[in-house]
């Protein structure tokens, strides 16, 4: 996601509507990380580093949003739980990130691209004995 504060905007009967690309991030995380079988959104090399200069918490890593005119991009990277197919999370997340978009900015959603990363293992199963 672009730091230069971008927005989309809407000609509107009474003026105009800007929504930020932040938020159209956050719609799309809230969104993929609800699926079942999502350990995590993937962090982003480049959020990771201003994490740790002391750059605000990007609530939103692992999606990048693209935004031609109405038309919307996402690229969203997580981590898949161990024990689920991961080709039927990934379609999850394609449809739970695609409706979510659409309802709540009523933007077309072109296509969501998810890179799963890695997978994540449940800590609670390893339990020393």
């Amino acid at each position: 996601m672009a730091d230069g504060k971008e927005y989309v905007s809407r000609p509107d009967e009474l003026g105009n509507i800007h929504i930020s690309e932040e938020v159209l991030a956050a719609i799309a995380a809230a969104a993929a990380t609800g699926v079942e079988g999502v350990g995590s959104l993937a962090a982003n090399l480049g959020s990771d580093i201003a994490e740790l200069l002391g750059g605000k918490k990007n609530l939103s890593k692992g999606v990048h949003i693209t935004v031609e005119e109405e038309s919307v991009r996402v690229d969203v990277s997580i981590l898949i739980k161990y024990g689920y197919t991961i080709i039927d999370v990934a379609k999850e997340v394609q449809n739970a990130v695609f409706s979510a978009i659409e309802n709540t900015s009523g933007l077309t959603v072109e296509c969501v691209n998810v890179h799963v990363l890695g997978v994540t293992f449940d800590r609670e199963a390893k339990k020393p004995q």
